[in-house]
């Protein structure tokens, strides 16, 4: 005799209810950046990026406070456009990255603001300093590429500040600004 499987429906509604983990997405290199803008003795802004990095992202765009993300960052790899200038920000005086290659974001905690924006709370690690920083992010836009309609991207803005004080980086503050914006613009697709 055979058994039939009966899920009462509170039971079935419970399982339907429970959120779909998120996904991993792949940062298109090619697409993304890291930049930030450093204050120059009140006279001029310097810009600058990061051009080597790296993320692992889980994305659910359902549920965007489900998702996590962990980037990692070259910090030999930082260009001013100046490489006098470069030398002096990869020694001791600032990222000394002979000794600290890698500056770290990892998110605790995202939350939503609005139907495209979240505030992504999380820990960044520079020169073995960690701090709770927080960062907002907007949806730009997600849907298929014009280039390929089986391919979904997502693309990002999230911006924010860090003073380079709290994490031991404190050469020439205030004269040379403390606290630096930060933004990062990056597209991703799904990893399958």
């Amino acid at each position: 005799m055979r058994r039939s499987l009966v899920v009462p429906a509170a039971l079935a509604g419970l399982f339907l209810a429970i959120p779909a983990a998120a996904q991993p997405y792949v940062l298109d290199k090619s697409h993304a950046v890291i930049s930030f803008t450093v204050d120059h003795l009140g006279f001029s802004d310097v810009k600058g990026v990061f051009q080597e990095f790296d993320a692992e992202i889980q994305l659910d765009p359902d549920a965007v406070e489900n998702s996590s993300v962990r980037f990692v960052i070259d910090a030999a790899s930082v260009n001013t456009f100046w490489p006098k200038r470069d030398e002096h920000i990869r020694g001791e005086d600032f990222l000394n990255v002979d000794a600290y290659p890698n500056i770290v974001f990892e998110s605790t905690e995202i939350t939503p603001t609005g139907g495209d924006t979240a505030d992504v709370r999380g820990n960044l690690t520079i020169r073995d300093m960690t701090r709770e920083v927080t960062f907002e992010a907007e949806l730009n836009k997600m849907g298929p590429s014009p280039f390929d309609p089986d391919k979904t991207i997502a693309g990002f803005t999230v911006a924010g500040e860090i003073d380079r004080t709290e994490f031991g980086v404190d050469y020439a503050a205030p004269a040379v600004g403390a606290v630096i914006p930060v933004t990062i613009s990056l597209e991703m697709s799904p990893a399958s």
